[in-house]
């Protein structure tokens, strides 16, 4: 039996195998629904609070040049933001600029 570390969820090897096998290119969307690549350039829709730092990255700050990542949990998005350095963000807490 495999678990969940986070929500003590339970399922069995084969399960997994089947899960495994079903599995195709998955695509990253924003808030608004639209596909993201690697090289886009979004917009954060929230206030996200930073630990270890006095200030917060506002509502409206832009980040180019986003790298996507699919093996680091539910943060999908790699980038570099002014003032506050590299960082991983989730994608529903970005809106992409078209």
């Amino acid at each position: 039996m495999f678990a969940c570390p986070e929500c003590a969820h339970e399922w069995s090897v084969s399960v997994a195998a089947e899960d495994t096998e079903n599995v195709g290119p998955s695509e990253i969307r924003d808030t608004a629904g639209n596909i993201l690549q690697d090289g886009d350039s979004v917009q954060v829709v929230k206030d996200l609070k930073v630990k270890g730092r006095p200030t917060s990255i506002k509502v409206g700050t832009k980040v180019r040049n986003i790298r996507l990542v699919r093996d680091n949990g539910d943060h999908d998005i790699d980038c570099k933001i002014d003032g506050f350095g590299a960082m991983y963000l989730k994608s529903s807490v970005v809106r992409k600029v078209m």
